[in-house]
């Protein structure tokens, strides 16, 4: 037989429960938050790797190296990309000037972007621009190899080139990332 319970009891028993239910959900959100927060201190088990006397750290899948004031972050590390055997300009020929890009992989102008304007802000700014001999659909300006220009597209056999100021990237669509990165190791003489 069931217990008679007066209608304030049961109101009373039902807040109590959601009380207890309430506290329960608060510290176990609290300790996954904090539990997330202290995971980001420790790291004790992050990769390292030193390149021509320069310390790479990756940490949230990127590898960081500082250079002066200057923190670098890459997709790949030295060891893992080609060298690159052309000369190229140095990072200072980019300073305080506009670079112009057109781009076939977004990952690997994304590099760009990240390492010479968004983090860094070497050069004055990024642009979309097309080349004098390809149909531009948007309406960005035409460059040419007067400019810092950067042509990252794909191709069949992976190379590095500059020609002026006209930087190609071009590769297969796997390596043009390890291909960019050659570049930003190249021209901040990492490699």
């Amino acid at each position: 037989m069931r217990r008679i319970i007066s209608k304030k009891t049961e109101e009373k028993k039902a807040k109590r429960n959601q009380f207890i239910l309430s506290i329960v959900l608060i510290i176990i959100m609290f300790s996954s938050i904090l539990g997330y927060s202290l995971s980001g201190l420790n790291n004790s088990n992050s990769e390292k790797i030193t390149y021509n006397n320069i310390e790479f750290v990756k940490s949230n899948n990127l590898w960081y190296a500082n250079m002066g004031n200057i923190q670098f972050s890459f997709l790949y590390n030295p060891t893992e990309t080609e060298k690159i055997n052309s000369k190229l300009n140095s990072l200072n020929q980019y300073q305080n000037l506009p670079l112009y890009i057109s781009s076939e992989n977004s990952e690997a102008e994304g590099e760009i972007y990240r390492n010479l304007f968004y983090s860094n802000q070497i050069v004055q700014r990024i642009q979309y621009a097309c080349t004098e001999n390809e149909k531009c659909d948007d309406n960005f300006p035409v460059k040419n190899c007067s400019n810092n220009f950067i042509i990252i597209k794909k191709g069949e056999k992976n190379s590095v080139i500059q020609k002026e100021n006209c930087v190609f990237i071009e590769g297969k669509e796997e390596d043009l990332i390890k291909l960019t990165d050659s570049f930003l190791f190249k021209i901040t003489e990492i490699q």
